[in-house]
């Protein structure tokens, strides 16, 4: 029995920049892999609409943001950790054994 969920995903970034281009990829690449279609992602351009940081409180840029399912979470930075944000956005458990240094 599947009990996939549907993860609805938001990345806030501000232009072209490597840092934003790098977490898009980032992010395109371990949904492709780990969730198999069960997801969506938003990219808002803050350059173009400002205004959009305030709902999610977005403070830094590039800030990846689940929004479903709940709890939000958020991941900041080009995302190139893929174990921090596999665990981050709670898609992979943290294995006892290894331990996220921060």
């Amino acid at each position: 029995m599947s009990t996939s969920k549907k993860y609805e995903l938001r990345l806030y970034i501000a232009g072209q920049t490597p840092k934003s281009i790098t977490a898009l990829q980032n992010i395109n690449k371990y949904c492709k892999e780990h969730l198999e279609g069960n997801y969506t992602i938003e990219v808002i351009d803050l350059l173009k609409n400002p205004q959009l940081a305030e709902g999610d409180q977005i403070f830094a840029i590039p800030t990846l943001v689940r929004k479903f399912p709940e709890p939000l979470r958020k991941i900041i930075g080009d995302l190139s950790n893929e174990e921090r944000v596999l665990v981050g956005l709670n898609i992979r458990t943290l294995d006892k054994e290894k331990k996220i240094v921060t």
